[in-house]
């Protein structure tokens, strides 16, 4: 994995030191090679043993480590062998468009590395065994019902019974027709929300099993989670940031998507069934 990929994808778990010398290291990756670890700490005003602590959690031997293996992927990037580097370390200030486009392969990337494939598999299996033997519950609250919605409609599709609410009193009555096997599928980008963690706790104790959406954080939702999916997208500027999560979440969710019409021939023909019938309504 790249370093910068890694530093990307690791930022919203780290602490607020931690995340200004990962900023600094993402926006200055082509000058990075001309700092000694006291003087990156000396402009960013920390100590130098942060910036070593930085460098070796991140899994490097030490700073110089760091700053190679930085120097490398830049290397490997000017002669295109690594196409999704960052665009700072790039050193490409294109157009607002290409920038937005680059931010969000550099966000997606750092999503798809940081979900295990065997996660994914494990999502896509639990949803299909929930689909067979009962019932696929879906919530989100405010924008996140936007992603809980698109994703229940294309379960259904598949012909999934899906039981999708974005109001927490009526979600928790229909929790209570939970059972062993059943699966909860709960979207909350910050993964906060008291309500959403009182349901789940639940329906766990229905003895279903609970997959979380959320953020790349260390939240409450996420620890009751019996699987969880998660997603990386960072941006100093606020109105990039919430774009780059939606992006990526929607890449997460497109791949458990195709993992469940790949492995199942059935599934496959249910969806194009259904697609007919709804085209077939649409026509004058």
């Amino acid at each position: 994995m790249s370093p910068l990929v890694k530093i990307r994808s690791e930022r919203d778990q780290m602490s607020a030191v931690e995340r200004r010398i990962a900023d600094f290291v993402l926006e200055n990756a082509q000058l990075l090679r001309d700092y000694s670890s006291q003087q990156l700490a000396n402009a960013l005003g920390i100590s130098q043993s942060s910036v070593v602590k930085f460098t070796q959690k991140l899994g490097f031997k030490g700073y110089p480590d760091l700053k190679y293996s930085v120097g490398e992927a830049i290397a490997r990037a000017d002669n295109g062998d690594t196409p999704n580097v960052s665009v700072a370390a790039a050193g490409d200030t294109g157009s607002s468009a290409g920038h937005l486009w680059r931010r969000k392969s550099e966000a997606e990337e750092a999503t798809r590395l940081i979900n295990a494939p065997e996660t994914l598999q494990a999502v896509a299996d639990a949803i299909e065994h929930a689909g067979r033997a009962g019932k696929v519950f879906i919530i989100g609250l405010g924008e996140d019902d936007i992603y809980a919605r698109g994703f229940a409609l294309k379960l259904s599709l598949l012909g999934i019974l899906t039981v999708h609410n974005f109001d927490t009193a009526r979600m928790t009555a229909n929790v209570s027709a939970a059972s062993a096997g059943d699966v909860l599928l709960v979207f909350s980008e910050h993964g906060n929300h008291p309500a959403l963690c009182k349901i789940s706790r639940y329906f766990r104790e229905r003895r279903g099993q609970v997959i979380t959406v959320t953020r790349h954080t260390a939240n409450p939702l996420r620890t009751l989670a019996d699987l969880s999916l998660v997603v990386s997208a960072h941006d100093e500027l606020p109105y990039i940031q919430p774009l780059l999560y939606q992006s990526s979440l929607q890449h997460l969710l497109d791949g458990v998507f195709v993992q469940l019409c790949e492995g199942h021939d059935d599934r496959h023909a249910q969806l194009l069934a259904n697609l007919d019938r709804i085209q077939s309504m649409l026509e004058p």
